[in-house]
């Protein structure tokens, strides 16, 4: 009851670049059950593939601090809103998840949800950060229904597309399928940038990395150095 629902590397220096994963991990607490097969959790529907080894190499190899999730996001989907319907899922791509039926709520926002933003806020705010990170990946390929997906990274943003159209351009100069909000638009699913940029007026880049090119190491050790060389370049596009 009493692990940690977020893992943090390094620290915030003034004005650093700062990167946070929402869905880095598939771990379900012992004490929670969530009456599905073992081999969802290793679907996207548990979480994003690929982006916990990204992350901790921009973090450990580029020195680009790091907070990031260590729960499914089947537990809790830290990148939802507080009162979103999806924020503990009954359903994901098609599968039910009978344990999270009549769940507590409260308690699982009390325990995880809370803690993870508020940590995060604290941990950023001495350092006002020049730019955030949001790093996340997608499925080429969805269960429930046929999209076509061909995108290699999408930029997402709400109301504020400084930094994005900047990325926008850069990885497109690197050769990327990059997408404009896509494959899904910030203007509906930004919440975590919506609470900790967009509020306090901080430039951000949310991308969405397509995870059959970070399933593997050599992928997430390629993505992490051009994240990292793009949004340096993105920062000082900014300043």
């Amino acid at each position: 009851m009493s692990e940690s629902p977020f893992k943090q590397i390094g620290t915030p220096q003034k004005g650093d670049i700062v990167a946070i994963c929402d869905h880095a991990s598939n771990h379900v607490p012992a004490d929670i059950d969530l009456g599905i097969g073992p081999e969802l959790l290793e679907k996207h529907i548990a979480y994003d593939i690929g982006t916990e080894g990204v992350v901790d190499r921009l973090a450990v190899r580029h020195h680009v601090p790091v907070h990031h999730a260590l729960v499914s996001r089947l537990v809790i989907d830290l990148h939802r809103e507080e009162d979103s319907p999806g924020l503990i899922p009954e359903t994901s791509d098609g599968h039910l998840i009978p344990g999270n039926l009549g769940a507590d709520r409260e308690g699982r926002i009390a325990r995880f949800y809370k803690p993870y933003h508020e940590a995060f806020a604290r941990w950023i705010a001495p350092a006002e950060p020049r730019l955030l990170l949001s790093i996340h990946s997608f499925t080429p390929d969805l269960e429930s229904k046929a999209e076509d997906r061909p995108w290699e990274v999408g930029l997402l943003y709400n109301e504020d597309d400084r930094a994005a159209r900047h990325a926008i351009r850069m990885f497109a100069q690197q050769g990327c399928v990059v997408g404009d909000n896509e494959p899904y638009s910030g203007k509906l699913l930004n919440a975590t940038m919506n609470r900790h940029a967009e509020a306090h007026g901080i430039p951000y880049l949310a991308i969405e990395i397509r995870n059959d090119l970070i399933a593997h190491e050599t992928g997430q050790s390629r993505w992490a150095a051009m994240i990292h060389d793009i949004a340096g370049r993105v920062a000082l596009a900014l300043d």
